[in-house]
């Protein structure tokens, strides 16, 4: 690809937690019948179920998007109602496409968000960090199948009838990484949102990028480090990227996904980045 390459050799590094914590095909999509998540938009000051571990049974459904490639099945979560409704892609950590991405997928849902959690390893996840490590490696090393899964999974998105067309893509640590990758080499989509992932510094790649640009990191992380957000920061304003990015004290990597892990000190930063990521994503999918 034309700039994924730049990329590679951070991707692992940015996933390891800081606390050892070809367009394809797509599936037939005219807004099928299935199940469906009632719309319950978070309130004031309250933070979604999932990421704060009460995400309850999983309300959407496995999809096999990825036409050709049987063993790549997402999960796809639907809101209630005839829409057309916007759409997301998210996409997993180092680990894969666990229950609580799930979940996640769910809470979108209920936000009033199409979404598929994309799936980059053929059903497998990891269950220690060196089956983590071996999953990244092998997708390092083909991130054209990558790039090619997800143009897959939007594709699929915005042939469904129920969706308006616009189409974000985000994800946390790998998957992080991976959505900067998709935001300048994927298909045209409209948001991309990052967790703490992989970056570029180099305005010139930057300015393949279209939209505005979502990050949330953390000052105790080493991967990326508060220097490495710093210097992408201005390489966006260098290229004209719009962006809203922001470095959170006092957490590491991987504080979004879990707070129920450190709810005291998680719980202030993971509010204020849910505030920004539901600001951001309406203003770049909405209406």
């Amino acid at each position: 690809m034309r700039r994924t390459s730049l990329l590679l050799t951070i991707l692992a590094v940015a996933c390891a937690p800081a606390d050892d914590q070809n367009s394809g095909g797509m599936a037939s999509a005219a807004a099928p019948p299935g199940p469906r998540v009632a719309m319950a938009p978070t309130a004031s000051g309250e933070l979604p179920p999932a990421i704060i571990g009460q995400g309850g049974a999983l309300q959407g459904a496995d999809l096999p998007y990825y036409s050709g490639h049987p063993t790549t099945v997402g999960y796809l979560a639907v809101p209630e109602g005839e829409g057309p409704f916007p759409a997301l892609i998210i996409i997993h950590q180092w680990n894969g496409l666990v229950d609580r991405v799930r979940e996640v997928a769910d809470d979108f849902a209920a936000e009033g968000y199409v979404t598929l959690a994309a799936d980059l390893y053929s059903g497998r996840v990891g269950t220690d960090a060196d089956e983590n490590m071996s999953l990244v490696q092998e997708t390092q090393g083909s991130m054209g199948e990558v790039i090619a899964n997800l143009n897959a999974a939007t594709a699929y998105l915005k042939s469904r009838a129920d969706v308006s067309g616009r189409v974000g893509a985000m994800g946390w640590c790998f998957g992080g990484g991976i959505a900067l990758s998709f935001g300048l080499d994927g298909v045209n989509h409209d948001a991309t949102a990052i967790f703490y992932g992989a970056l570029v510094d180099d305005p010139d790649v930057l300015e393949g990028m279209d939209h505005e640009v979502y990050g949330t990191f953390a000052r105790l992380d080493t991967g990326p480090s508060p220097d490495q957000v710093t210097a992408f920061e201005g390489a966006l304003r260098t290229a004209g990227i719009e962006n809203d990015l922001h470095i959170y004290d006092d957490v590491g990597h991987g504080f979004w996904l879990s707070i129920d892990g450190d709810p005291d000190v998680r719980t202030g930063p993971g509010l204020d980045a849910w505030v920004r990521l539901k600001a951001y994503l309406n203003r770049t999918l909405g209406d």
